[in-house]
């Protein structure tokens, strides 16, 4: 076994299949090899009669899974992107897989579930969270767009929440992850043992993660929505940051200084595909697209240079090219959407 793949651990616990990524001194971010021994189970685990349901868990105090192993998808992108490419390619179709699996798929989301993290949660049957969760698509901050299928889950959120997401980056705790449809379940992170436990020997899932469930704490997002809804309806990124700024809203203001503060292009990039994800017919028809708009940002100037800022370098001063939202054209926008010639994923 590869070390990658030993990053995921599987066992048996009852009838039920249990899989635990086990990188925690990387918070469990996803490489290729783990992505490929997560198929590889969940199919084999999907034709074998004596499971009865999937759980899946991350190792560590930290969190499920940060996302994608986004060092490694840098020193792809400086080489051509073929490894990232294929990466990508095999990541959706496993986020297409668990939003179709046959059996109750249960995601434990506790602590720290981003990006990639999130395309293994939250398509699955029974998604937890607790008061330890941190839950975001946080891509525009390194020059990337929401993918895992985050872009329909974005797009479907209620209101404009997922739009004002999607362009600041933000997060979510949890009350905030039940209200935008990331999350179905609050269980304290005390309580998780006792569930696993109880999954283990109970055959209906769903009534057992309802018996340990509890109130969320309030969506902090919730006290927002009348300023979110009304600045993030704007057509154009420049007249949503016009809006967010004239608001009078203090935390209006701020969310304008984050979009402001992330890719010009990822940002509008985003709202773009947000506003077709909300009239795509499928998750696997926003796959598609997101695999699109993956592929391009590959062969740009803002994800290698957000990943440099953000992990390699740390300065936390990326230099965006083009710098500004005016200067993103639409020709721009439209070539991430474009249709790739003989290189679709071809999920929908």
């Amino acid at each position: 076994m590869s070390a990658e793949a030993a990053a995921v651990q599987v066992h048996r616990d009852g009838r039920v299949g249990r899989i635990v990524l086990d990188r925690p001194r990387a918070l469990n971010s996803l490489t290729h090899g783990m992505i490929t021994a997560l198929r590889a189970t969940l199919d084999e685990w999907a034709a074998d009669d004596t499971v009865r349901a999937v759980v899946l868990t991350g190792a560590g105090e930290r969190g499920l899974c940060a996302g994608a192993d986004i060092r490694a998808m840098h020193d792809s992108a400086k080489a051509g992107g073929a490894g990232a490419r294929a990466f990508f390619r095999d990541e959706y179709r496993l986020n297409a897989l668990i939003a179709r699996y046959p059996k109750p798929y249960v995601a434990v989301m506790d602590g720290i579930t981003m990006g990639g993290g999130v395309g293994l949660s939250a398509h699955g049957t029974v998604r937890i969270v607790t008061e330890r969760s941190t839950v975001a698509m946080p891509e525009t901050r390194i020059g990337l767009v929401p993918d895992v299928g985050g872009s329909r889950l974005l797009a479907h959120a209620p209101g404009e929440l997922g739009t004002h997401l999607g362009l600041t980056s933000g997060s979510m705790g949890p009350g905030d992850a039940l209200l935008c449809g990331f999350a179905d379940h609050f269980v304290p992170s005390a309580e998780i043992p006792a569930l696993l436990d109880a999954l283990a020997q109970e055959p209906d899932v769903a009534a057992t993660v309802a018996a340990h469930a509890e109130p969320a704490p309030p969506a902090a997002l919730a006290a927002g929505r009348a300023w979110i809804d009304a600045c993030y309806a704007a057509d154009t990124a420049e007249e949503i940051v016009e809006r967010l700024l004239n608001s009078g809203v203090p935390e209006a203001k701020e969310a304008a200084e984050l979009v402001l503060a992330n890719s010009p292009t990822a940002v509008k990039v985003t709202l773009a595909a947000l506003r077709r994800a909300r009239s795509l017919p499928s998750l696997e028809a926003v796959l598609d697209q997101e695999y699109r708009i993956s592929c391009a940002a590959l062969d740009g100037h803002d994800l290698i240079e957000g990943i440099r800022a953000q992990v390699i370098d740390k300065d936390r001063n990326p230099r965006w090219s083009p710098a500004t939202l005016a200067e993103v054209t639409d020709a721009d926008v439209a070539r991430f959407l474009a249709p790739r010639a003989g290189d679709e994923l071809g999920l929908a």
